[in-house]
């Protein structure tokens, strides 16, 4: 039976374009009729902001789902405007999750635990929204993933950060072996200042075919999305630059995920 192909998306650097990354890389994939469930596993919540808004005061959350017993996943799964794509939303109560996790029976597991009670047929990708840095709740998204993918914005600091964080994944993967990198997701990308292209440089120089070969340009209508709980998709129309970038990615994505399942 198919189980739905689950990507930890991830940098310890924030504003690197992590949840943009989510939300366009999913609505691409939805657009190419697949079925994406995003999870928003971040205490900022902006995965949430910018698909739905914020959620009532009393409402369940993915944070529920993962430390209490007696909510499913399923139960706080919400519907975006985006057609094919639904996210199990982030609230109020993930400020606690990372305490809250430390007294559960086997807390590093929970998130996985949780994904697996889904239909298998449901969904045929989950991305996971994490916050810029390591704790249970990320180390959860990792133990939860098939694979880790690490947008890199083209600036000096995030190429800085990207060795701790390999350090910290290579940590999990001595006990969990089976967690793929699928790759380096360069944003943020101005062909203007030089500085995009030396990081650019660097980083094919470093990690040669573990860089995608696409990128994201600079965009302003990118940063408009998220307060017209659109995507890209819908903000410009095929022939726009964002819009263009990120149906690459997407399809170079699945060409990725493709090639590491062997297929």
């Amino acid at each position: 039976m198919k189980k739905p192909v689950v990507v930890s998306v991830m940098n310890h650097k924030g504003g690197v374009g992590k949840t943009a990354t989510v939300v366009n890389l999913a609505a691409g994939l939805a657009r190419l009729k697949k079925k994406v469930l995003a999870i928003d596993l971040d205490t900022q919540m902006n995965l949430t902001h910018s698909l739905i808004g914020d959620l009532p005061e009393d409402a369940q959350c993915i944070s529920d789902a993962v430390t209490r017993d007696n909510v499913s996943l399923k139960q706080i799964i919400r519907e975006t405007p985006i057609e094919g794509l639904d996210i199990a939303p982030s609230g109020e109560s993930m400020v606690n999750l990372e305490l809250e996790l430390q007294s559960v029976i086997g807390r590093e597991n929970r998130l996985k635990k949780a994904i697996s009670t889904l239909d298998s047929q449901k969904y045929d990708f989950i991305l996971i929204d994490n916050a810029p840095h390591i704790g249970l709740a990320t180390i959860n998204s990792l133990i939860a993933s098939q694979y880790f993918l690490v947008p890199v914005s083209a600036e000096y600091l995030p190429l800085v950060g990207l060795k701790y964080l390999l350090k910290n994944v290579d940590r999990i993967r001595t006990e969990h072996p089976t967690i793929q990198n699928l790759g380096f997701l360069l944003t943020m990308v101005d062909r203007r200042e030089s500085i995009s292209t030396d990081v650019e440089n660097i980083l094919r120089e470093t990690f040669e075919r573990d860089v995608f070969k696409s990128i994201v340009r600079v965009n302003t209508k990118l940063k408009a999305c998220p307060q017209r709980k659109q995507s890209i998709f819908d903000a410009e129309p095929p022939s726009g630059k964002g819009h263009t970038d990120y149906m690459n990615v997407t399809k170079e994505f699945l060409k990725r995920v493709e090639k590491l399942n062997g297929n």
